[in-house]
């Protein structure tokens, strides 16, 4: 019986440890015709039609690297230091 269990587990963790890595190495365009393709698919339950709507959204580039991004904004209204230069110290190697 422990066998069986044992035998079970594997085959449920195998393949969705290889649909996770498939899915995170796939680029984002092509993760978005997948996720599109899923909510064609009838009666999906509710959270996970919202997660799958929210990944078929278009990228809209809010990662917060931009300076217009809001969370750089508000740190800088807030008078967090952000500074549009930062200087950069390079520390050579000492050989010997």
């Amino acid at each position: 019986m422990q066998h069986l269990i044992q035998e079970l587990v594997v085959a449920l963790l195998v393949p969705g440890c290889g649909a996770y890595a498939a899915w995170r190495l796939l680029p984002g365009s092509a993760q978005r015709s997948v996720t599109v393709g899923l909510l064609k698919l009838p009666h999906l339950p509710g959270r996970l039609g919202a997660a799958l709507r929210a990944l078929a959204a278009p990228a809209s580039g809010g990662c917060g690297g931009c300076e217009n991004a809001p969370a750089v904004s508000a740190l800088r209204a807030a008078g967090c230091g952000l500074r549009a230069e930062q200087p950069i110290t390079l520390h050579p190697r000492r050989r010997g």
